[in-house]
């Protein structure tokens, strides 16, 4: 099997380091999620969602959520964000086997991918 490790992505990664985990809550009981944020770029971020979660019979590209965004630094409160469900894409291959890469964007903030 072949490694190619090669950039597949339109555009250059750009670390965000204003946020580090987001939380949203679904479904007719408020179910909260969290998940760590992936793979930041300017165009945008990614979670890992295992493939059997029942989070992603919730969630639909295109969708417009309200995600609570945690910052890298603890002592600071969550801050609510309007977010767009960009993609879900199944890993194929590599370490995300048995994972979809949800890729998310914030429509709130110009400056913050999206």
């Amino acid at each position: 099997m072949s490694k190619d490790f090669t950039e597949r992505r339109g555009g250059p990664r750009r670390v965000i380091d204003k946020y580090y985990s987001v939380e949203l809550s679904i479904g007719e009981f408020c179910i909260g999620y969290q998940f760590r944020i992936w793979n930041m770029s300017k165009e945008g971020m990614c979670l890992l969602v295992k493939e059997d979660s029942d989070v992603l019979s919730f969630i639909k590209a295109g969708d417009i959520l309200s995600m609570k965004y945690h910052g890298s630094e603890s002592r600071k409160r969550g801050e609510y964000l309007k977010t767009k469900i960009e993609h879900i894409t199944k890993s194929e291959e590599g370490r995300f086997i048995g994972h979809c890469l949800v890729g998310i964007s914030i429509v709130d903030n110009p400056d913050i991918g999206g």
